[in-house]
């Protein structure tokens, strides 16, 4: 009879070795960072969302590219972290729901134009967040902590969808 094996009983070279932390936190930030990247590439805001209607406090298009780099390591790591911690926690698939609710607003609002469909998935997306904050910030204070500022800037994206949707 064969006998089984395991990820973790593969010779791995050390950087490669599914089952290293560095590995995990490197792939979750790898993979966050490139599709957040992606999305943003395929989905340009262009002149459509220059003709539209903005409120006062819209921020200068240049300070959403490097604001979402940032969000998008600390997502990942966070990510990495809940991961190591339980890959099975209601905590990781809060942050898979905020991932995907993330990653499908862009498409949403600059693809295809559906402001009040991209309001609907970004409220959703906050909900989530302010989830995963409250089902982590017992067991894994720090995660909770640098989800905060993520949290804060969705409430800002909301804000801003609403006022947009209401202005056109």
């Amino acid at each position: 009879m064969r006998e089984r094996r395991t990820l973790s009983d593969l010779d791995w070279p050390p950087y490669l070795n599914p089952m290293r932390p560095f590995f995990v936190y490197s792939l979750f930030i790898l993979l966050v960072l490139g599709i957040g990247l992606a999305i943003g590439i395929i989905n340009v805001p262009g002149d459509w969302y220059q003709s539209l209607n903005k409120p006062v406090f819209n921020p200068p298009n240049w300070i959403f590219a490097p604001v979402w780099t940032v969000l998008y390591i600390i997502i990942g790591y966070v990510g990495a972290r809940t991961w190591l911690r339980d890959r099975h926690s209601k905590a990781m698939r809060f942050w898979f729901a905020q991932m995907l609710f993330n990653f499908a607003w862009s498409p949403l609002f600059f693809g295809l134009h559906e402001l009040a469909l991209a309001l609907i998935v970004i409220l959703a997306l906050l909900i989530s967040i302010f989830g995963f904050i409250l089902t982590v910030r017992r067991e894994d204070g720090l995660a909770a902590i640098l989800f905060a500022p993520y949290a804060a800037w969705v409430a800002f994206a909301s804000l801003l969808n609403g006022s947009i949707l209401l202005l056109n």
